[in-house]
């Protein structure tokens, strides 16, 4: 069987082909492409039909190009799965839909040469803009990268010596109303879990916490105190250690849902009930946070605010309409729900009530196995 001749591809249809056949200059049908010139209305009926016959469709790179703008803006976060930052991601999009953008999300895996080299897409042209999430504030190379690549927002949380507008949460008022809903339940030992400590959100929401223990004429005990990080193992990590304290505490603020959870699912695996055992309120209002057993009593702060302010920001940044210096703020509120309940009078997590610890478990079998031995 003779094998068949490969076909040529048909030339593509340039744009110089629908100038002749709209009788035209290149240069008019070029503008009129590029909406920078307006022509009669006779005229851009043989521009359209000209295309239409010969099949034309406009390099959209090339014309992006020609007007300096790629007509996208990016977003940089440190981890795409994490509930809050997705949420936001999802809001940015819609909004940036609306106005005509597209948006490129950069998942940098929390490292800082990564998130740099994100930055710099607005030097090749890749994006217009970006919004910028980190959990590397102190970090020089960034804030000289925002600085030399302008364009920037930034987003939850600071880049120190960046010159960018941001966009913060009230972490304050929200430390504030988290840690006067658990003194209101009647709870003294109140511990604070943030996230790593020089973040923004751990640093005022500690804040918040200080300032509501100190109205209430309390303490503030650096035992109950930890900055272990914001993902669920650190919930873990931080209820372990409060677990080792003689007098742990009787309520737990954690500074994100996540770190929450983690808290309850340590509480559950030593036998401890949520809330009459331990009351937690967490920070987000992340989505399900409402359905978990028991739902979680958290401050919400929106996620969709962030998303949608955050780009129109960005907006008007890229449009010269606003200042590098402005800073915002999304609000915050209280959401009960029922992880809170006045605290039951002991000491030890090691001996909730109705629950039998592993230590008595395995002495009670020891003892039972001497006992048999003997008869």
């Amino acid at each position: 069987m003779t094998p068949r001749a490969p076909q040529r591809r048909a030339a593509a249809v340039t744009i110089r082909d629908v100038a002749a056949a709209a009788r035209l200059s290149v240069t008019a049908v070029s503008r009129h492409f590029n909406n920078r010139i307006v022509l009669p209305a006779e005229t851009v009926a043989r521009i359209e039909a000209a295309a239409n016959d010969l099949g034309y469709r406009a390099n959209v790179t090339a014309r992006r190009l020609s007007l300096g703008s790629s007509e996208s803006l990016g977003f940089v976060l440190s981890d795409i799965a994490y509930p809050f930052f997705s949420a936001i991601a999802s809001a940015a999009e819609a909004e940036c839909a609306r106005l005509g953008y597209s948006l490129l999300i950069f998942n940098s895996r929390n490292i800082a040469d990564n998130e740099i080299a994100h930055l710099r897409r607005i030097e090749s042209a890749q994006v217009d803009g970006i919004l910028f999430m980190t959990n590397h504030p102190g970090a020089p190379e960034i804030a000289e990268t925002i600085n030399r690549v302008r364009n920037v927002v930034l987003l939850d949380e600071d880049v120190h010596s960046a010159e960018a507008p941001r966009l913060y949460a009230r972490n304050h008022k929200g430390g504030q109303l988290a840690t006067e809903h658990l003194l209101a339940a009647g709870h003294h030992r109140i511990a604070y879990v943030g996230g790593p400590e020089g973040l923004i959100s751990s640093s005022q929401r500690l804040a918040g916490y200080r300032q509501a223990l100190e109205a209430a004429g309390l303490s503030v005990d650096p035992e109950l105190i930890r900055f272990p990080g914001y993902e669920s193992k650190d919930g873990e990590a931080a209820f372990s250690a409060f677990d080792r304290l003689d007098d742990p505490p009787t309520a737990i603020f954690a500074a994100a849902d996540v770190v929450a959870l983690g808290i309850l699912r340590s509480a559950r695996r030593a036998g401890l009930s949520v809330p009459e055992d331990l009351s937690i309120v967490g920070f987000d209002d992340i989505p399900n946070a409402d359905v978990v057993g028991p739902p979680l009593s958290t401050v919400r702060q929106s996620a969709e605010t962030f998303g949608v302010r955050g780009v129109q920001l960005l907006v008007g940044l890229l449009k010269g309409e606003l200042a590098e210096d402005v800073v915002e703020y999304v609000d915050v509120e209280l959401v009960e729900r029922s992880s809170v309940a006045p605290p039951r009078l002991r000491r030890h997590w090691r001996t909730a009530p109705g629950k039998t610890s592993t230590a008595k478990k395995a002495a009670a079998k020891s003892n039972r196995t001497v006992q048999g031995k003997r008869k």
